[in-house]
């Protein structure tokens, strides 16, 4: 089925003249701002961290995602919205709190505070006044993780901050902070160390003098997290913060880990604490009775306890002082006041980190976990689904090389995910999504040939083989030993989080991963072969640190993502057979160009930090030995961007990246370069895209409308440029043609038609039910000056210069054209064509189930050559381009010939057929003016009576072509239909698929070509016969006779 676009037909500018206003200076980013970033899916939650609610608003909710931003509901989880994009400059949410007094007042605290290995920073504090619609930077620049926001239960403008700090060094901003002017100023009312920051923050519900806030030491390194030290614990201020005391009575002593604290809004006195300690016989549930004087612990159960740098969270009821709940893997209540968590609650998504309950109606609540945000009414008996949010995190991102090409990415807690590239036709989104195997930290290997054969890598090792076509799916893992809670100097190999795997271009049976070492299996991972040496630094062999289980003093975190001194980056040459570059974690880059017998060790010296993760290697397809390398040490507190670039196979190196347009905070994870331009470079860093179309000489922004949001990966392919990012799924860029061009214009600032793609017939788009990206016919072009728009025409030439389409005089279509009543403003515009003709002009009021005049539509052009043309006073620019078929149909060029030949011959019915209508139509009109006209005169009689015969006969014919009462299009069900009625249902048959129209429609065709004569014969009578006796009379009447058009 033809999948109509949203956008109008057309094309090709025709200027006659221009004004004599002078072209502005221009940068790249003038000819490019109207590109667009798209969506490419999937609708499949990502990680959440902070929730919340307002609490007379019963349906009304926030998310804070640690990747990809602020989200609202207003229908209790039915719909999301996204309300940061473009105003808050990070992804990563810590903090969301409606202020008590005043529900139009949101405050948001950026960085999540919940530190897993893929944690990104915050840059302070946000404020809204409408509830989220507009926000601004509220000051704590430099407070990289805000763990929670406290706001006065009846002043909006105090408000208590807990800032964890930099997760990766040591800084001063940490701290429990106040505002009292709505963040205008801010204090810090308790800092303990520039190693040990505030994780929480609470008010007493029933003295806003009195504050409770708990302290963690925490840090992540590239091979470790440090959790906890003898600086936490746990403090109260009885005067608004101006002083503190750290409580001690039935409290751990000594190392604490990460607290959270809570009063009970029902009993103030009522305190909880859940902490992690160094002692098994301290760590756990604390409760106070007494406003926080002594303490106990009532419960140490582990299920509440475990990863506890990652979970802790706990809420206490707003209606009953026994009601607890408890958020780790799972989500747990207790009704006796923290005793005991015998009821698990079942959520849609384990990995649980909070939960916000409505303190008018408490069976109202939203929990937050790894896999986004949950609405329950019911008291957590049933949620909302997490399938409608577009947070997904992704670490890196594989494309196959099929069309429409898919993406392939491990999503962060949850399974490896696929989509298509395009809106492929199906009952739901869902439908074309599938598991890609191994597990959600995977890179993934397509074979280049075969599609359905995929490879899968997955921690502590693991790796998958999955066919997609047989329905095998083999874990063949190259060593199998638990990275988990393992000493890394255990370990045979160190095979990382997310280790990388390719498939051989070359021979596709080689499959390559990387632990320290390369690894080689030609027989689908049955076996495997080691071809290189220790690639790395091999750092922990003479550190004690690197070498032990990751993690403590309190608790260890040894997932795989603290594995260090392992390859990260693994290429395959695009060049030559047997060259394979290598990048490690620990700040190495190999060679070989012999298929592993030999290793060059090529990396840089002084340009790129001794220890910065080489985290992605782009060989050129322009040229063997060219090489573009993403390197990162924002886990060794260093955020500068590294790109380094080599013309020589390593033998030198040159940093492209240092004070040139990329700002010196935005770390650099992806890199990619364009295959259909040298030098043209494209670059993901923590906060957004870059380009550069110099070679890295300068960067230039590329975030246009893409969310702040890390970007893991990039690939271009097929002419688009896909990304992965970690909070906001995957984005395509698919007008790349603009930015290969973009150096022509400003090098001669002259009229521009930028290179059209190569449209495509094709039923991609999606529709309705599947959603998805639309396969875009798009043409650019740049105009240096303002030009009148009644000087423009547009249209587009055939082969033999034939105009298909002209638009001169039509403004309607200027759908993506920068312009007023009067002017089109210079700078770049797109206008899109369907790749239809004129479709056949019909009655305005024609509504059918098939077709109407609102939404017609002509034949498809016949794939083959075509050009657009643009000409200013007597310059005439001219850009050929190519219709062609979808590449997955075979279609032969002859039928698509007939069909539109046929096309074109109902069409030519159709015209033919409403002109007469038209005509009749108007005669009619007349004649039942003259008879009115006449009304009182002497020969009226006359007149109408032979007039209505001539009125009779005519409605007779148009009866048979027309039904005049159908006004909707299922009015078409209830009236009978009539021979417009069946020649458009024909024609929409006819050119609905691309196909040859078979015995049926021809048959069909011709059947209604001699319904039509005979509908129309009388009416050649009429005209010649009756209506000239009527004109006749009415002129011997000294009455104008009838014209016809």
């Amino acid at each position: 089925m033809k999948i109509k676009l949203l956008v109008p037909y057309f094309i090709s500018f025709i200027i006659f003249s221009s004004t004599n206003t002078q072209a502005q200076n221009i940068s790249p980013e003038n000819l490019y701002e109207s590109l667009e970033w798209q969506f490419a899916g999937p609708y499949r939650g990502g990680r959440s961290t902070t929730v919340t609610g307002i609490t007379s608003k019963p349906y009304t909710f926030f998310m804070g995602t640690t990747g990809g931003g602020v989200w609202k509901t207003t229908d209790a989880g039915n719909t999301w919205k996204n309300i940061s994009d473009g105003q808050i400059k990070v992804g990563s949410i810590g903090a969301v709190a409606v202020a008590p007094s005043d529900e139009n007042v949101v405050y948001v605290g950026t960085g999540s505070a919940d530190p897993r290995g893929n944690i990104s920073s915050g840059n302070g504090m946000y404020k809204s006044v409408d509830m989220g619609e507009t926000w601004e930077h509220i000051g704590l620049p430099n407070a990289g993780l805000i763990g929670k926001v406290a706001i006065h239960p009846k002043n909006a403008d105090i408000v208590y901050v807990a800032v964890l700090g930099n997760i990766f060094g040591h800084n001063k901003e940490r701290g429990v902070y106040k505002t009292v002017n709505g963040g205008k100023t801010w204090d810090k009312l308790l800092y303990i160390s520039d190693k040990t920051g505030a994780r929480d923050v609470e008010i007493n519900p029933d003295n806003d003098q009195e504050l409770i806030a708990s302290f963690w030491t925490v840090q992540r390194k590239p091979w470790t997290l440090i959790d906890g030290s003898d600086e936490g614990g746990v403090y109260m201020s009885k005067d608004g913060g101006k002083n503190w005391k750290k409580l001690s009575e039935g409290l751990p002593k000594g190392l604490v880990g990460k607290i959270e604290v809570e009063y009970s809004p029902v009993n103030s006195k009522r305190l909880w604490a859940m902490i992690q300690a160094e002692k098994e016989e301290e760590g756990g549930l604390y409760r106070s009775d007494d406003g926080g004087k002594s303490w106990g612990r009532i419960n140490r159960d582990h299920k509440l306890r475990q990863r506890g740098w990652y979970y802790s969270h706990i809420t206490a009821d707003p209606k009953n002082e026994n009601i607890i709940y408890a958020s780790n893997t799972g989500f747990y209540k207790s009704i006796d006041g923290g005793k005991t968590f015998d009821q698990r609650i079942r959520t849609p998504h384990g990995d649980n980190h909070g939960v916000w309950i409505n303190s008018e109606n408490t069976d109202i609540m939203i929990n937050c976990n790894d896999g986004g945000g949950n609405v329950s009414l019911n008291g957590g008996e049933t949620w909302s689904t997490q399938y409608n949010q577009p947070t997904s995190e992704f670490y890196r991102l594989t494309v196959d090389n099929q069309f429409p090409f898919r993406l392939y990415a491990g999503q962060q807690d949850n399974s490896t995910i696929s989509v298509p590239s395009r809106g492929i036709p199906s009952l739901t989104p869902f439908e074309n999504w599938f598991d890609a195997g191994g597990t959600e930290c995977s890179d993934i290997a397509v074979h280049p040939t075969n599609p359905n054969i995929i490879y899968s890598t997955g921690y502590s090792g693991e790796f998958t083989y999955k066919n997609l076509e047989t329905g095998e799916e083999y874990q063949r893992t190259p060593y199998v030993h638990l990275t988990e809670g393992t000493r890394q100097d255990d370990l045979l190999y160190r095979f990382q989080w997310n280790y990388p795997v390719f498939v051989s271009k070359y021979n596709p049976e080689n499959v390559y991963v990387g632990s320290n070492v390369v690894h080689l299996t030609a027989d689908r991972a049955k076996n495997w072969d080691i071809i290189s040496p220790d690639l790395t630094r091999n750092l922990l062999q003479n550190d004690p640190e690197k070498a032990g289980i990751p993690g403590g003093p309190i608790q260890n975190d040894a997932t795989g993502v603290e594995v260090y001194s392992s390859i990260f980056a693994l290429e395959e040459s695009p060049h030559n057979e047997g060259e394979i570059w290598t990048g490690s974690d620990d700040g190495l880059i190999h060679i070989t160009r012999d298929g592993g017998k030999t290793w060059e060790n090529i990396t840089p010296s002084k340009i790129i930090p001794f220890q910065g993760t080489i985290n992605k290697i782009e060989l050129s397809s322009h040229r063997p030995g060219r090489a573009i390398v993403a390197v990162y040490n924002y886990r060794n507190d260093d955020f500068k961007p590294y790109i380094i670039k080599t013309d020589d196979y390593g033998k030198s190196w040159n940093l492209i990246s240092k004070d040139n347009g990329i700002p010196s905070n935005h770390f650099v994870r992806a890199i990619a370069e364009d295959p259909s331009k040298l030098g043209l470079i494209y670059a993901g860093t923590e906060f957004g895209a870059y380009v550069s179309f110099n070679d890295g000489k300068n960067w230039n922004s590329l975030q246009l409308n893409l969310p702040h949001v890390p970007i893991t990966d990039m690939e271009v392919t097929q002419n688009d440029l896909a990304i992965s990012t970690q909070g906001r799924g995957f984005w395509i860029l698919d007008k790349i043609n603009v930015l290969q061009e973009v150096n022509v214009v400003l090098e001669n600032n002259k009229p521009h038609i930028f290179t059209p793609e190569d449209a495509l017939r094709t039923s991609l788009g999606g529709g309705w039910r599947s959603s998805g990206l639309s396969f875009e016919n798009d043409i650019s072009f740049y105009l240096p000056n303002d030009v009148p728009i009644d000087n423009i025409e547009m249209s587009i030439k055939d082969s033999e210069g034939n105009v298909v389409i002209d638009f001169k005089n039509n403004t309607d279509y200027l759908y993506d054209v920068d312009y007023d009543s009067e002017t089109v403003y210079s700078g770049v515009h797109s206008i899109y064509w369907d790749l239809e003709y004129n479709p056949p002009k019909i009655q305005n009021d024609f509504v059918s189930m098939y077709y109407s005049a609102r939404s017609g539509y002509g034949p498809e052009a016949i794939p083959g050559k075509y050009s657009v043309e643009m000409k200013l006073n007597d310059q005439t620019y001219t850009s050929p381009f190519i219709v062609k078929i979808d590449p997955r149909w075979n279609i032969p060029q002859d039928e698509l010939v007939k069909q539109f030949k046929v096309a074109n011959d109902v069409i030519g019915m159709i015209e033919e057929s409403q002109d007469k209508l038209k005509e009749m139509r108007n005669i009619s009109n007349q004649i039942e003016n003259f008879i009115k006209l006449t009304e009182g005169k002497e020969y009226h009689d006359e007149i109408k009576k032979n007039g209505d015969e001539i009125l009779s006969k005519i409605r007779s014919i148009e009866e048979n072509l027309y039904q005049n009462k159908i006004e909707t299009s299922q009015d078409e069900i209830n009236y009978a239909r009539k021979w417009t009625n069946h020649i458009t249902h024909l024609y929409d048959r006819i050119t609905t698929d691309s196909q040859e129209p078979n015995d049926g429609m021809i048959e069909r065709v011709e059947e209604l070509r001699l319904d039509y004569e005979k509908f129309i014969k009388p009416y050649d009578e009429i005209i010649n016969m009756d209506l000239k006796s009527f004109t006749k009379m009415l002129n011997d009447k000294g009455v104008k006779g009838i014209i016809i058009d």
